[in-house]
């Protein structure tokens, strides 16, 4: 027996000495304040480096995109941000986001111009790559992702780790915090090109944490607002619908909950759209900068199912881009809607999550673009 105990005790030496083992068993939250601030330092660190396009002319990268829109959106009257002018040329970088995108370019381009509004004057700040303009953007991203992504996966981690097919030890409650707060691929992404994919992959994961917690309203209108930040949030609506609609059929009054959820997605969507619901013309100039067709069904870098099939079938050349398209649709729904269909006729939180892992890979492998 004391032999025994002996060993306990050289085991529990172990663990008291080892910083991770302590960290776990301290709970979720420590466990995140912790993981959080060492994603933030590697946040800071990949914003010290280059990036692609700089000093390069015409376009010089995706920092003079970002910065472009803030131009564009802080100097024209909303209803001029889609639309092709003298004062605003499409070509270079147009805005081809949903609105809430351009809303963001507004807010972070009052910011710039508080503390550097060269950067953002209309025309002549074409090619302004000043130290404080670039330090000022990187700024508004590492804001958005504190603000918005790390609030939402930790909304996330708390919903999931109370659900009973959730994270068994602490441990494997901040090995998620550390595998979703260090996704290279985000990090490298927004943090080193000055994008902003924090923002709707904020809002998506808090819908989801929303959907699973069972407030499908604040669900319905976080995913709204990820859709109308970016349209690839769309990778993951067949999932959101079919789980949801198929909670609200099994209620007691389906009709209503189906009405109340339609009403949250037509209210959200009609107050970020509302500039554009004016006319037709206004509304159509951003639908057509959301779907860029002519760009082809994929591009070069695009590694989905069409790029990677186009060694072997050109398919560029032996079909139009409306032939393609229909592929496109064709594809994507048949691969989706099994797992639509599945959470409509019986949906649960386990298999929601799936389903939003099985309709993203039909997106990601067979949408256009």
């Amino acid at each position: 027996m004391k032999k025994v105990k002996k060993v306990k005790d050289k085991v529990n030496d172990g663990q008291d000495d080892d910083p991770w083992w302590w960290l776990v068993q301290e709970g979720i939250r420590p466990s995140f304040l912790c993981i959080s601030l060492f994603a933030l330092l590697v946040r800071v660190s990949v914003g010290l480096h280059p990036y692609s396009g700089a000093r390069t002319p015409p376009k010089f990268g995706d920092y003079e995109a970002q910065r472009h829109w803030m131009e564009i959106t802080l100097n024209l009257p909303p209803k001029d941000w889609y639309r092709n002018s003298s004062v605003n040329d499409l070509s270079y970088w147009g805005l081809d986001y949903p609105p809430l995108t351009a809303y963001q370019s507004y807010v972070h381009g009052v910011f710039l111009k508080t503390f550097d509004p060269d950067s953002v004057a209309l025309f002549t700040s074409r090619g302004y790559e000043s130290y404080l303009g670039k330090l000022l953007m990187r700024w508004t991203v590492l804001c958005s992702d504190v603000l918005i992504f790390f609030p939402a996966v930790l909304y996330f981690v708390l919903v999931y780790r109370s659900m009973r097919f959730g994270m068994g030890q602490n441990g494997d409650v901040a090995w998620h915090i550390a595998m979703i707060l260090l996704n290279p691929c985000l990090i490298l992404i927004d943090h080193g090109h000055f994008q902003y994919n924090c923002i709707s992959l904020g809002l998506t994961i808090a819908a989801i944490a929303a959907a699973l917690s069972q407030k499908d309203l604040v669900a319905s209108v976080l995913y709204c607002l990820a859709l109308n930040h970016k349209q690839m949030s769309a990778y993951f609506a067949p999932a959101f619908f079919g789980y949801l609609l198929g909670k609200c059929l099994r209620k007691k009054n389906p009709l209503l909950e189906v009405t109340k959820l339609g009403l949250m997605v037509i209210g959200t969507f009609a107050v970020v759209w509302w500039p554009y619901l004016q006319s037709k013309d206004a509304a159509f100039a951003v639908l057509s900068r959301l779907a860029p067709f002519e760009r082809g069904i994929y591009e070069d870098y695009v590694a989905n199912f069409w790029c990677t099939s186009s060694v072997l079938v050109k398919w560029k050349k032996l079909y139009s881009t409306q032939s393609l398209r229909i592929f496109s649709l064709a594809a994507t729904l048949i691969t989706c809607l099994p797992s639509m269909v599945q959470q409509i006729l019986a949906p649960s939180s386990k298999g929601f999550l799936y389903a939003l892992l099985n309709t993203s890979f039909s997106f990601y492998l067979f949408s256009f673009q």
